[in-house]
C-alpha cells in the first residue's frame, strides 16, 4: 500500500494547482526547470508544494516573454542570497528593452500598414491593388 505525506501531490494535482498541463510539467522536468521528483513504490510522481510554486514561478516568467534560458537564469539567481535581486533585476530590464524594442517595430509595422489600408479603394481590378503592389514592390524594405 503506498502511503504519501498530506502535502505530496499527483503530477495532476500538480498541473492544476499550477495551471498547466501535465505535459507542460513533463517538459519542464526533462529540460531541468523542475527538480526530479521522489517516486512512490507504485512507480507514480509525487510533488511537493514548492514544486508547484516553482512551476507557477515558471509560468509567470514564460506569460512576461522570459525564454527557458532566461528563466534558468532567474531560478538560479533567486537561490543566490548575496547577488541574486540585482541580477534579477538586470534580467528583468533586459527583458524590458526586448519588449520595449518589439513595440517599437509592431508600431511601425502597423504604421506601414495603416498608410496600406488608407491607399486602397477597396474594390477595383486586383492589379491595381496599392497593397498587392506595395507587397510586391522590390524597393520596399
Amino acid at each position: 500500500m503506498d502511503t504519501k505525506p498530506a502535502s505530496a501531490m499527483t503530477i495532476g494535482a500538480l498541473a492544476r494547482a499550477a495551471g498547466v498541463g501535465i505535459d507542460t510539467v513533463r517538459f519542464y522536468e526533462r529540460e531541468g526547470l523542475l527538480p526530479p521528483p521522489t517516486r512512490r513504490a507504485s512507480g507514480y510522481r509525487e510533488y511537493t508544494p514548492a514544486t508547484a510554486s516553482r512551476l507557477r514561478f515558471i509560468r509567470r516568467a514564460k506569460e512576461l516573454g522570459f525564454s527557458l534560458d532566461e528563466i534558468r537564469d532567474l531560478l538560479a539567481l533567486s537561490a543566490d542570497r548575496e547577488r541574486g535581486v540585482q541580477g534579477v533585476r538586470q534580467r528583468a530590464e533586459a527583458r524590458l528593452a526586448e519588449v520595449e524594442r518589439r513595440l517599437r517595430e509592431l508600431r511601425r509595422v502597423q504604421r506601414g500598414l495603416q498608410r496600406l489600408i488608407d491607399t486602397c479603394p477597396g474594390h477595383g481590378p486586383l492589379d491595381t491593388c496599392p497593397i498587392l503592389a506595395a507587397l510586391g514592390d522590390p524597393e520596399m524594405p
